[in-house]
């Protein structure tokens, strides 16, 4: 199985992007979702297969829901608290 599958980013969360089949775009994504997500924003167009790598996200569940759903969406990292600290002290020190 193979598909060719545009990503778009979301303006409103950093690192959120939705996936979706080429073919159908955005139309079988939920009116709620893409007002949540807000304006989707194109990243890139690529072929996704079972043997595709992804760096954040197993490629057979994202073929799955996108088969399934029309999409599937990519939710940013967990943020742990102690490197939230330490990305805050880094910044401080940059100044």
């Amino acid at each position: 199985m193979k598909t060719v599958c545009d990503i778009y980013r979301s303006p409103r969360e950093d690192e959120m992007y939705l996936y979706v089949d080429k073919r159908e775009g955005l139309e079988r994504v939920p009116e709620k979702l893409l007002e949540l997500f807000g304006e989707p924003k194109h990243v890139v167009t690529m072929v996704l297969t079972p043997e595709k790598k992804l760096a954040r996200a197993d490629v057979e569940k994202v073929l799955a829901e996108i088969g399934e759903r029309g999409f599937y969406l990519q939710m940013p990292p967990a943020v742990d608290s102690e490197m939230s600290a330490i990305a805050a002290q880094n910044s401080k020190l940059q100044r």
